[in-house]
């Protein structure tokens, strides 16, 4: 007898079943063929649907309570649709199975192709989210990979403070001074490569020493701290030119069209000592802010005003091989991201966000060990990092002395 399986079929019959008394299944399929022999006429006759595979075989399941027989009925069918809802109608003029009373109710006619066609478009939508991912970038997305890398292969550490600076800056007659390592890498991304760092607040002797032999472009940030930045350079060093972002952008973040109008449009340092010295004094909290602290703690003799005491001879968590191999290897991969990784004391990130939200994250995250970000290590980020328990800050360059705080600073230089 030739036969279909559920697979191979168009439509599945499903109706239940409610017996008057005790049957057993073969009852149920005999009274099936039996009661509807004749009904339908010789076309859809089922033993003959059967017999050429266009009726599957027929699944009943009973169940026997309290001397009465309740189950279901399950016939696939690959009968177009008038004739498998024929079939399925016929089903409901069974009244009695053996000696009992019995009434079947089909509940539903599933189409098959439906169910198949939600798993196709289900698992096409799996497969193409997997291909996705796996795919390979675009042509932007391979571009800037090339570029972040080539950046990070470019800088050098240079002189006995070992500033970030391009490769350029020994074979070049005039050089760029920029505030911070991701300033300069900007620079290198634009063809710049003959900027240095300051990479920090007090204006090393490698800047001066190099003042003093090249022509010397101060490029500072936009904003009130470019200017307190040029003040302290003019003062200590030789510088020949002075240039600024353009106001409330940081050198790190503008265009290289920005950068050739901001050079093009460079003053004298006499000028801008001029410029500068007209403006009005600085207030108290840019001082603690912008100077170091030495200097900060000189002006100001009430404890109240200093964000930080220093603390020397401080213990403090010496940082493994793992550590250092582990935290730079992250900084590497958030050079240019202007994010931050928060890890925990087996490394594993517990989360990422942006610098600015570095504050709230630690507030929301306990167990933090270690914070790695694109940028400097500032105060506000110290005193975050010290009162949420950090052990470890791991920054472009930083802008608070060790003996400040009892968390470990790390810049890239150091790894």
């Amino acid at each position: 007898m030739g036969k279909i399986s559920p697979v191979a079929a168009k439509y599945i019959i499903h109706a239940g079943i409610e017996i008057e008394g005790v049957v057993d299944r073969p009852d149920v399929i005999g009274a099936i063929f039996g009661q509807t022999e004749g009904l339908l006429g010789a076309d859809l006759e089922l033993r003959e649907l059967q017999k050429s595979g266009r009726i599957g075989r027929i699944e009943v399941n009973t169940e026997t309570r309290t001397g009465k027989t309740k189950g279901t009925i399950i016939i696939p069918s690959s009968l177009d649709k008038a004739e498998t809802s024929i079939v399925g109608a016929a089903l409901e003029i069974i009244q009695r199975i053996g000696p009992c009373n019995a009434k079947i109710d089909v509940s539903n006619i599933e189409d098959v192709r439906i169910s198949k066609r939600s798993m196709v478009i289900e698992r096409a939508k799996e497969l193409l989210k997997k291909m996705m991912e796996q795919t390979m970038p675009d042509s932007q997305e391979l571009a800037d990979e090339v570029s972040a890398s080539v950046r990070v292969m470019e800088i050098v550490e240079y002189g006995k403070d070992r500033l970030p600076a391009g490769p350029a800056i020994d074979e070049s007659d005039e050089i760029i001074v920029v505030e911070g390592r991701a300033d300069v890498l900007n620079l290198l991304k634009h063809g710049f490569k003959n900027a240095i760092a300051i990479n920090g607040t007090s204006v090393p002797e490698t800047i001066i020493e190099l003042c003093g032999k090249k022509v010397v472009t101060a490029f500072v940030d936009g904003d009130r701290g470019g200017n307190l930045i040029i003040k302290e350079l003019t003062s200590v060093a030789d510088i020949d030119f002075v240039t600024k972002a353009p106001d409330g952008k940081e050198v790190e973040e503008i265009t290289k069209k920005e950068i050739h109008k901001a050079l093009r449009s460079r003053i004298s340092g006499e000028q801008a000592k001029l410029e500068l010295s007209k403006e009005p004094e600085r207030t108290s909290m840019e001082l603690v802010k912008r100077q170091p602290y030495h200097q900060a703690q000189h002006q100001f003799q009430r404890p109240a005003q200093r964000p930080f005491q220093p603390v020397p001879n401080m213990r403090r968590v010496q940082v493994s091989n793992e550590e250092k191999s582990a935290f730079k290897s992250m900084i590497e991969d958030l050079i240019g991201t202007r994010g931050a990784e928060i890890l925990d004391s087996k490394l594993s990130v517990l989360g990422k966000v942006p610098i600015s939200e570095i504050h709230a994250a630690l507030k929301s995250i306990s167990n933090a060990h270690a914070v790695v970000f694109d940028g400097s290590i500032e105060r506000e980020i110290v005193k975050a990092a010290e009162e949420g328990n950090v052990k470890f800050l791991i920054g472009m360059d930083s802008k608070v002395r060790q003996s400040e705080t009892r968390v470990n600073l790390l810049t890239v230089n150091e790894l």
